[in-house]
């Protein structure tokens, strides 16, 4: 089956309907996720996003706000552009440190790294591109501790990645956070399915 590339307000289930579901589709959901996720470095970890991480963001939004479909719009505009489009990878990034003085320490080092990230396939880097909706990194040069990125793919990139066995790498260049990490084959497997 062909992977859905966007969501509508026609692919959700009412509040009452949801709630019903909710149990099981966290749980189908957060298995399916364990192979389409990184962690590069010691803080940072990628989470691949697809349709179905998608649906249940939007979902669990309306459930936690208890907006009904009606807030199903906003919620669409927000997360909406994190589903990948045929030609692309599209990941959140979270910097996650426990203990709050020294993740404030080390987000002042990481000012744009949201601009650094990038993956590698068979020797040739794919530049991330950081979600443009607003600025990830502050005016004091502080980054936030959740970045979303795309990677846009060529046709020939694509049928790389499809692969078996493809050597796939994903890292940063950033100067305080040159860390990179090979991307399990599992995972690797799982994204493959992301393209049209």
């Amino acid at each position: 089956m062909a992977p859905k590339h966007d969501i509508t307000v026609a692919d959700l289930l009412p509040p009452a309907e949801y709630a019903k579901v909710r149990v099981e589709s966290r749980r189908r959901i957060a298995a399916r996720k364990r192979d389409r996720r990184v962690e590069v470095g010691p803080f940072v970890t990628f989470y691949f996003e697809d349709f179905e991480t998608i649906w249940l963001q939007i979902q669990e939004m309306i459930h936690i706000e208890k907006g009904g479909l009606e807030q199903a719009p906003s919620e669409i505009a927000a997360y909406g552009p994190l589903i990948p489009k045929g030609r692309e990878l599209v990941a959140t990034f979270m910097i996650e440190i426990d203990d709050p003085l020294r993740r404030q320490r080390v987000l002042a080092t990481l000012g744009g790294i949201e601009e650094t990230s990038f993956i590698e396939l068979n020797g040739e880097r794919i530049a991330g591109l950081a979600e443009a909706d607003q600025d990830r990194t502050s005016a004091d040069g502080k980054a936030s501790a959740v970045q979303f990125v795309h990677f846009p793919f060529t046709d020939a990139q694509v049928a790389s990645f499809r692969t078996q066995g493809a050597r796939v790498l994903i890292g940063f260049t950033h100067a305080n956070y040159g860390h990179i990490a090979v991307m399990p084959e599992a995972v690797r497997a799982a994204l493959a399915g992301d393209f049209a």
